[in-house]
């Protein structure tokens, strides 16, 4: 069933020419593709700025949209100061409508072919080093009430290369402390399974036994991140917690979740790991999406050359 959220997304857009198209699009994202809620939701952010942008234009039917209505709006994104990875994103958005509706035989060219996105500078992912790592790591005070917890979450994150809805996501019986590993849902539900060191196992079976019984609650089901309420921890509270503890450890203000997502993948790499495993543990579909984490590798390489090398 759709959230709230989502519905009143959906009632939003069908106000709008073309929007009713869109929470169509939606639907079909939700229920027919298997999107993550996250991600619709996104789609619907993108497109209902795009409706409202064509109905500026007196564009009230999708059969009316042009390659110049879809330019202009690109030039206006770029105007109000949006991201180039943004602008792409919202211009990616646009493209899957337009084939949904081509799709539908609603229009009879989607101008997939003259359609080109901005070209996209590479940005190389945030990371710390491992001994800033091991800071955040150690950053929950033991004497602290949610201490077990929140130690658990810092473990499995750096140890899994997790996302914040992933580990939002976990149940208890997706993690198997006895072989080491977990299951999890990831974009699109697909599966992956991902290996778990024995250092974050450990952690997760002290909070499990230790403070997880006390959090649980009738409703709690069988989630394996509590609140103090007993809910299950949403993934924005692991956000907080982890922007929590890396200002307490001294780290840079943007570092995130993704953060420790970089870390886990650019340390392997650093430590031997060839590039197709590290792909499948991220769920990456394109190995080139995990192929931006050797470039990080190959900077701090550049960095030590330049230090030490007799002819820099």
């Amino acid at each position: 069933m759709p959230s709230t959220q989502l519905n009143s997304v959906k009632e939003q857009l069908c106000e709008l020419p073309i929007g009713r198209l869109v929470a169509q699009f939606l639907d079909y994202l939700s229920i027919e593709a298997g999107l993550s809620e996250n991600t619709v939701l996104a789609y619907g952010r993108d497109l209902r700025a795009f409706a409202a942008f064509a109905g500026s234009r007196k564009v009230r039917d999708i059969k009316a949209v042009r390659p110049v209505h879809i330019q202009e709006y690109l030039v206006k994104l770029s105007k109000a100061g949006m991201a180039e990875s943004s602008i792409k994103r919202a211009l990616v958005a646009v493209r899957m409508l337009l084939r949904f509706a081509r799709l539908q035989n609603l229009i009879e060219d989607d101008f997939r072919t003259i359609m080109e996105g901005p070209k996209l500078w590479q940005r190389l992912p945030v990371i710390c080093s491992k001994d800033k790592m091991l800071d955040l790591l150690n950053a929950p005070d033991p004497s602290e009430e949610f201490y077990l917890r929140d130690k658990a979450i810092l473990e499995l994150l750096y140890a899994t290369g997790l996302r914040a809805s992933e580990l939002a996501g976990l149940k208890t019986g997706d993690i198997n402390i006895d072989i080491g590993y977990l299951r999890c849902f990831g974009k699109g539900k697909k599966e992956r399974i991902i290996p778990v060191g024995r250092i974050a196992v450990a952690a997760v079976v002290e909070y499990l036994r230790k403070l997880r019984p006390s959090l649980h609650k009738p409703f709690s089901g069988d989630t394996l991140v509590l609140s103090r309420t007993g809910r299950p921890l949403s993934r924005i509270e692991i956000w907080r917690l982890i922007k929590k503890y890396a200002a307490r450890a001294g780290m840079p203000k943007k570092l995130t979740v993704h953060t420790l997502r970089h870390c886990f993948a650019t340390h392997l790499l650093a430590g031997g790991a060839d590039l197709r495993s590290v792909q499948e543990m991220l769920g990456h579909v394109d190995i080139a999406t995990t192929q931006i984490y050797t470039h990080v590798d190959q900077e701090r390489l550049r960095k030590i050359h330049k230090q030490f090398h007799p002819r820099p």
